[in-house]
């Protein structure tokens, strides 16, 4: 499996890896605060110390600025992690490292093998790490693999599709909830979302909201139900 993503992804007319997310984009769609984000994919300098901190997502865009769609599907997977214990990077970047070396793969958290195996091991790991008990580690596993279903993937195995959450992902209850009428694509609309099924941009339908139309409006123009418009609203509102 290993050899098959680092091709796939070496491959420059892959729309996976191509640039797509500015930090704050790709934050907004994650649902989680745009340092934290940043700090994940750039590092960390440490004023006292001086130490520089090494990037847990490591950016596809050889400038560093923006970030590719399976650098947006890592940082949905890290923000499982997030919700439930913080983010302290030197551990999950210990937990993640030991995961490479036992799997054997170059990017655990969008390997296919890391939604199995994998992810058992690395709750174990990052359990023992950060003290957890049984019990916390299985609660930890649930909240991650909540977020590791929405992930679509295609025939070998890559991440494709992307359904995000689109509401309330920092509570301690996981959002297992959240229909999935919204998904981004990195072949559909420039990997902006949409809505399922249809390739309607859920800012098209948010400009609109804001202009003042109503959802009833909206979703008879868009020919949509209206919870489907709801969902491209809450979307792009939060």
């Amino acid at each position: 499996m290993a050899a098959k993503l680092t091709s796939a992804f070496n491959r420059a007319d892959d729309p996976r890896v191509q640039p797509a997310y500015t930090v704050a984009e790709a934050a907004h769609y994650v649902r989680m605060p745009e340092v934290t984000l940043r700090s994940w994919v750039s590092g960390r300098l440490y004023p006292v110390s001086g130490q520089q901190r090494t990037p847990v997502i490591h950016l596809d865009d050889l400038r560093g600025q923006y970030l590719s769609f399976i650098n947006l599907v890592e940082a949905h997977v890290l923000a499982a992690i997030r919700r439930r214990h913080g983010v302290k990077l030197p551990k999950v970047r210990r937990a993640l490292d030991y995961v490479r070396r036992e799997f054997h793969v170059e990017r655990p958290l969008i390997d296919q093998a890391f939604q199995t195996d994998g992810l058992d091991l690395f709750v174990e790991r990052y359990g023992q790490m950060i003290n957890a008990s049984r019990q916390g580690q299985q609660a930890m596993k649930e909240i991650i693999s909540v977020y590791l279903q929405r992930i679509e993937r295609d025939t070998r195995g890559l991440p494709i599709k992307l359904y995000p959450f689109t509401r309330d992902t920092e509570s301690d209850v996981a959002p297992k909830s959240d229909p999935r009428l919204v998904v981004m694509s990195p072949t559909v609309s420039f990997g902006r979302p949409v809505i399922a099924g249809t390739g309607i941009p859920v800012s098209a339908i948010y400009e609109r909201y804001k202009a003042g139309d109503s959802v009833a409006d909206l979703a008879r123009d868009f020919r949509l139900e209206t919870s489907a418009v709801e969902e491209a609203i809450r979307c792009e509102a939060a």
